[in-house]
């Protein structure tokens, strides 16, 4: 087209100049973010962290340069998030699923992002040793002394952890030239921001399960923010196709964004910091400080949506969006600074010596012996587990309402099971059973079985995937995919096909018990937060990849015949069953040092307990396979009661034709029979 060659026409330098002026805004506003933080914790009284830990002070290099590699990393790591961010949802890949060019660029970006990631994962670990015992860095450079004292520090561990996934991460984002793994490496780098974010500050004394989860939502949200915004605006001065779209698909992200760290930011700082101290302490004022951020990007925000992706929308260059977006990232970049310093900052409060061991240990006082009303009332709520299992509820009934508006109709018993399965991972999780459940094994016991073989088949039974690709409207032949199309590719990925093979799924079903329990990882995981999220995320996950194949409404990618679900639920039955006997004829206790430095006075027998979680096991593990059977049979009968029907209006269509035309070839064999 004549027009195309006329902009194209100064490719070779416009383009050049236009990526690389990106290049500054960033370098500037990373060092102005790092002056920031260096700044704020020299007037915040970081030497206090020291001095109420008893620890000589480890030198200037030490105290600001934590600070500064810590801003450089998580710089690293946002451009990191939103570069995958653009390349998987923001801008579409080809209808083969191979990326486009902006895709790959963004891709490309990523990748060398990922790798300034993992480069200051790797310093953060010598600065955090340094740190943690009041020591020059250079003191613990010797390969020695530091893959000697790795394993003593909680955060320098998350470190390493860090440093490892985002290695792999940057690899793939090499490697990646599809859709489908640039998407799984997207939710890769999000994993990738839960070690260092699940320890800290955050991860220690009173209400640490509430600060740690806030703290999650708010890294995350903030890097799907600042780095969608950054890869966004250089997408558009690289004048990238698609970029209306990209611009329209990325600020519901940032909206969502904004109000996930807004409402997660009051509830940390509510954790750490008693309403008086605000505006009388240090730790206070920086809390204000970045509140006051927080408003100021919600009103750039604003601005953003209503004049640069209008005035996109409208067939605009883009220019109101690029410069809103310039002073946008400058301020993110400052907030970046502020919350490292607010990091290195003491809380008004020792969070150490205020709170009982119970408390210090589990995050939380527990009010006696759990008791019936105590398991089912004595709630505690869960920010991760309970805001999931809430939203999933409202997002399949609005899905539901969806079909019923346009006259569709949609099983009732569908509707039923999965607010059931939402159901029961909101009370394992934040009902008294959530609240004893990390302090006692019998609990913990009762509430993994909820989440592993209860509420696992609920959900299945809802048909979330076929509920989703009715409710959610088709992109078009043409047109760039949306979330239907996103949805089907990941159903009929080469991931989920391996993961619902048989084999794979009844090992990772039945396999993980006997694994976490009796290998030793369960009592190493005991004493983290971070570690029980996990647990509960996998018991979930395994379980819901079982029963898919299995019983699920929707269509697994792997389509088993009856007999063959049918194996397999009486392949885990007996493994299950063994499981609890186990349990119940134990005489080592597992997790026996965290649960005696609990001292709770109610459980005079940890061995007596771990039993009653074996008897919990071998009774409750039976009960939801027998459902599963039940719910197996009918659906096989369903089947064919379907199947019969079809025949009958086969029937009725052509006069029974397929009966007549074997009835006569029984009489061919039989004159063939006969004798003559």
């Amino acid at each position: 087209m004549p027009e195309d060659v006329v902009i194209a026409a100064p490719a070779p330098s416009a383009p050049a100049r236009r990526r690389a002026a990106l290049l500054p805004l960033l370098l500037v506003s990373t060092v102005i973010a790092a002056a920031v933080a260096a700044v704020l914790t020299m007037f915040s009284g970081s030497e206090q962290l020291y001095t109420n830990l008893g620890l000589p002070d480890p030198g200037a290099l030490t105290r600001y340069g934590i600070t500064a590699v810590r801003v450089l990393t998580e710089a690293a790591s946002t451009l990191c998030v939103g570069a995958l961010l653009l390349a998987a949802f923001l801008v579409p890949a080809r209808q083969n699923g191979v990326l486009t060019v902006d895709g790959y660029a963004a891709l490309r970006a990523a990748a060398w992002s990922a790798v300034a990631w993992c480069v200051g994962a790797l310093l953060e670990v010598p600065f955090t040793l340094a740190d943690a015992v009041g020591k020059p860095v250079g003191s613990m450079l010797a390969p020695a002394v530091l893959f000697k004292s790795i394993g003593d520090v909680e955060q320098a561990e998350a470190w390493v952890i860090t440093a490892a996934i985002v290695f792999v991460l940057a690899v793939g984002c090499f490697l990646a030239v599809s859709w489908g793994w640039t998407a799984t490496l997207f939710f890769g780098s999000l994993v990738a921001l839960v070690p260092v974010a699940a320890s800290g500050h955050s991860s220690s004394g009173g209400s640490h399960d509430l600060a740690t989860n806030s703290l999650l939502y708010h890294l995350i949200a903030a890097a799907l923010w600042v780095g969608g915004l950054v890869a966004l605006l250089a997408h558009a001065r690289r004048r990238g196709d698609h970029l209306g779209l990209a611009a329209s698909r990325f600020s519901k992200v940032a909206l969502v964004c904004w109000l996930v760290m807004a409402l997660s930011g009051v509830i940390n700082a509510l954790v750490r910091l008693p309403v008086e101290d605000l505006f009388t302490t240090s730790y206070g004022l920086l809390v204000l400080a970045k509140i006051a951020l927080l408003v100021v990007l919600g009103v750039f925000g604003y601005l953003q949506r209503q004049r640069g992706v209008r005035a996109i929308a409208a067939g605009g260059s883009g220019r109101a969006l690029v410069k809103l977006a310039a002073v946008e990232i400058l301020i993110m970049f400052v907030t970046i600074g502020v919350a490292a310093a607010l990091a290195r900052t003491p809380p008004p409060q020792d969070v150490y010596g205020q709170v009982s061991t119970i408390e210090l240990l589990i995050g939380y006082p527990l009010d006696g012996a759990p008791t019936v009303l105590k398991l089912l009332f004595d709630w505690r709520f869960d920010l991760v587990f309970g805001t999931a299992s809430i939203l999933g509820a409202l997002t399949y009934l609005l899905g539901v309402r969806r079909l019923r508006q346009r006259g569709d109709k949609w099983p009732v018993g569908r509707t039923v099971a999965w607010l059931g399965g939402c159901l029961t991972v909101l009370l394992a999780t934040s009902s008294g059973i959530g609240r004893y459940s990390p302090s006692m094994f019998s609990v913990h016991m009762g509430g993994h079985m909820m989440l592993n073989m209860l509420a696992p088949p609920l959900l299945a039974l809802g048909g979330p995937v076929t509920l989703a690709l009715r409710a959610l409207p088709v992109a078009g032949r043409d047109a760039p995919s949306g979330p239907r199309e996103w949805l089907l590719t990941a159903v009929h990925s080469p991931i989920a096909r391996a993961l619902t093979h048989p084999v794979i799924a009844l090992v990772l079903f039945v396999g993980s018990f006997y694994v976490l329990y009796f290998s030793g990882l369960f009592d190493s995981a005991l004493a983290y937060h971070w570690a029980h999220l996990a647990m509960n995320a996998h018991f979930i996950l395994v379980g819901y990849l079982f029963y898919w194949p299995v019983i699920g409404v929707d269509q697994a990618p792997r389509k088993l015949p009856p007999l063959g679900r049918l194996g397999m639920v009486f392949a885990s039955m007996p493994f299950h069953a063994f499981f609890g006997v186990i349990l119940m004829s134990m005489q080592t206790v597992i997790g026996q040092n965290f649960y005696r430095s609990l001292a709770l006075p109610w459980v005079t027998n940890e061995l007596a307990d771990q039993r009653l979680g074996g008897g919990i096991a071998w009774a409750s593990g039976e009960i939801p396979l027998l459902v599963v059977m039940l719910a197996l049979l009918t659906q096989w009968a369903r089947t064919d009661e379907r199947a019969a029907r079809r025949s009958d209006r086969r029937a009725d269509a052509d006069g029974d034709a397929e009966l007549a035309a074997y009835n006569a070839m029984l009489d061919k064999l039989s004159e063939r029979r006969s004798p003559k």
